[in-house]
């Protein structure tokens, strides 16, 4: 397999109106991908649209759509399908996480999380790897995190729904490794975008230095280009060195290593 070709082509980027989404857009508007972009905030997908299309005149289509909601990969293909637009390739970027000792968390936000996290993945995966197969072009590329190699006391929801999303898109590469359609797990660490914002503390970076969004989604866009991609890939090698060495010492070991990294400054217990 060679370099996948996006020109001509179309690819659905939720989570696209800020950060790593934001910079797939970017990064696959030049390649020659037509997009649809989905959040909730039309306004920046919107601006956005208008600035990949005079950059690189590729169709940009917006879609504003809350992924917590039940049935959002229905839903979002039923729309897709309303505007005669064909998808050829998947990048499931949208979600969000939480930063705090899990008793004290807000229990509807962490069913947000999970839904947003995990159900929305799963659904809109349901929904377009079918046709993606049938075709036998394209990717299919979900967003992970290193938090998702180990326990991660402080964010438990959060690491436990990125472990969810490695193993589950490890298994989806497996299965469509014989159809032409390239699945991979992302699994960034510390970046700069505004995912710390919504969790409210930089304590969660655990003091890793943190990469750019160019950095990240340009491993991830190296990765698919390979000959014969693999199931997953951690950006920074830092990150693959922390996330790796975690198979060297035992469940006890390691999650108290990752309590003392990313425990909050001032926190209540």
């Amino acid at each position: 397999m060679n370099a996948v070709d996006y020109r001509g082509r179309t690819t659905l980027i939720t989570g696209a109106s800020s950060g790593l989404g934001a910079e797939f857009a970017r990064r696959l508007a030049a390649r020659g991908s037509d997009l649809v972009l989905v959040a909730r905030r039309e306004d920046r997908l919107k601006a956005l649209a208008a600035q990949l299309s005079a950059a690189h005149g590729v169709e940009v289509e917006v879609i504003a759509m809350d992924l917590s909601v039940e049935g959002c990969g229905e839903l979002l293909a039923a729309e897709v399908e309303r505007r005669g637009i064909t998808v050829s390739s998947v990048v499931n970027n949208a979600g969000f996480g939480t930063y705090g000792h899990f008793h004290l968390e807000d229990p509807q936000r962490l069913r947000q999380e999970v839904a947003l996290d995990v159900m929305a993945v799963v659904d809109i995966s349901r929904a377009f790897i079918g046709p993606l197969r049938s075709r036998g072009e394209g990717v299919l590329v979900n967003v992970a995190s290193v938090a998702g190699y180990q326990p991660v006391p402080n964010m438990a929801v959060y690491g436990a729904a990125k472990a969810f999303v490695l193993s589950f898109t490890e298994a989806l590469w497996q299965e469509s490794r014989s159809t032409g359609l390239r699945v991979l797990a992302l699994s960034p660490g510390a970046t700069k975008t505004e995912f710390f914002e919504v969790v409210g503390s930089e304590d969660a970076a655990s003091g890793t230095k943190m990469q750019t969004s160019e950095q990240v989604v340009r491993t991830a866009l190296k990765a698919l280009d390979r000959r014969n991609p693999a199931p997953s890939v951690i950006s920074g090698t830092m990150n693959r060195v922390m996330a790796f060495s975690g198979r060297l010492a035992s469940r006890r070991t390691v999650v108290k290593m990752v309590d003392r990294m990313s425990s909050p400054r001032r926190a209540s217990v």
